[in-house]
């Protein structure tokens, strides 16, 4: 391939990336993004391994005036990247479906980003499974495409376990090991074939 040949890369819905250390981003640093949209005219998704930590669920809801049954799971909250902090948003299971606010993004996952769904985790009417993002991750045209050339990110299949039931800190070693990597045989620079 010549130099100047660019490779389309499929459209990564649904799909996690996985930081490669040494990416030389320090607010990407050891995350796993969950991709809710990648186009043409750019991506989005969600860090779904880095929790806030000076925010609960309780809380955001006290913020927000919403009354919590107390019964209800609370979803850990959970910095979902650098942009527009104060927007959150839901990863959730498929069983879960506000028409016109919630979009499926796969078999396995959709998101919605209103405060109806905030409204139902409280009072138990909710997804099953659900992940809170405050803030998003976000790529222009081909940057992400870019940053997957110059290595770095890797690409891993999402599932249901390794983004709602794996504790955030260790969810980058899970992904990397579902690609059958072992993380410890990763070098910080990488080469080009």
């Amino acid at each position: 391939m010549k130099n100047n040949e660019t490779v389309e890369l499929p459209f990564l819905d649904g799909k996690l990336l996985v930081a490669m250390p040494g990416m030389g981003d320090l607010r990407f640093e050891h995350t796993v993004i969950f991709v809710c949209a990648h186009t043409p005219e750019g991506a989005m998704g969600l860090i779904i391994n880095r929790k806030a930590r000076d925010l609960q669920f309780g809380d955001l809801l006290a913020q927000l005036d919403i009354q919590w049954d107390g019964i209800a799971e609370a979803p850990e909250v959970h910095l979902g990247g650098p942009i527009e902090h104060g927007r959150g948003f839901v990863l959730h299971s498929p069983d879960y479906d506000v028409e016109d606010s919630t979009m499926a993004i796969s078999d396995d996952f959709g998101m919605t980003a209103t405060l109806d769904v905030l409204r139902d985790i409280a009072t138990s009417n909710g997804p099953e499974h659900a992940l809170l993002a405050l803030g998003y991750s976000g790529w222009g045209p081909g940057q992400l495409e870019n940053e997957i050339r110059e290595n770095g990110w890797l690409i891993a299949d999402a599932t249901p376990e390794l983004v709602f039931h794996i504790a955030a800190n260790k969810k980058w070693t899970a992904a990397i090991n579902s690609l059958g990597i072992d993380p410890n045989m990763l070098a910080a620079a990488g080469g080009r074939a």
